[in-house]
């Protein structure tokens, strides 16, 4: 059987390829996506690809994917630095989560420095661009490897 998982960006990310492409590349949301199901059907996984600049979207997402899929890859864009809401949906589900970030936060502002997410996720990339992706699609086929797909 396949294992589902979810992959949710956060704010501005459906802007990739028109917002400062010089720190994060030129690819769009939608040839992001084209190539994570692509990435995601090396490992057999079905793959929900969604995305919100809202932060209560963003929970809502959250606590379905917790419902119904066997693993969460999230870049939470700057909720990652602001959102206790985002945070306390992360702790409440049961499933691998991969927090990534096509930058590195920690080489950037001080202000992302701050990460709330950190402590209540299973794994994370950052700074590997758009193959940051690749990777924790990757990554999270190590975590499900010994899990049988929920349905």
């Amino acid at each position: 059987m396949t294992h589902k998982v979810v992959m949710i960006g956060g704010p501005n990310l459906g802007r990739l390829g028109s917002r400062q492409p010089e720190i994060y590349g030129d690819t769009t949301w939608g040839q992001l996506e084209v190539m994570c199901l692509g990435w995601a059907s090396e490992s057999d996984f079905d793959l929900e690809f969604v995305q919100s600049d809202m932060e209560g979207d963003i929970v809502g997402m959250i606590h379905r994917a917790g419902d119904t899929a066997d693993g969460l890859v999230i870049n939470a864009a700057a909720y990652t630095h602001t959102s206790v809401a985002i945070r306390d949906a992360l702790a409440a589900v049961d499933i691998p989560v991969v927090e990534l970030h096509l930058t590195n936060p920690d080489a950037r502002e001080s202000f992302r420095r701050t990460n709330l997410l950190a402590d209540v996720v299973t794994a994370g990339i950052r700074g590997f661009g758009i193959e940051g992706y690749r990777l924790a699609l990757f990554g999270m086929a190590a975590l499900l490897a010994d899990r049988p797909p929920r349905g």
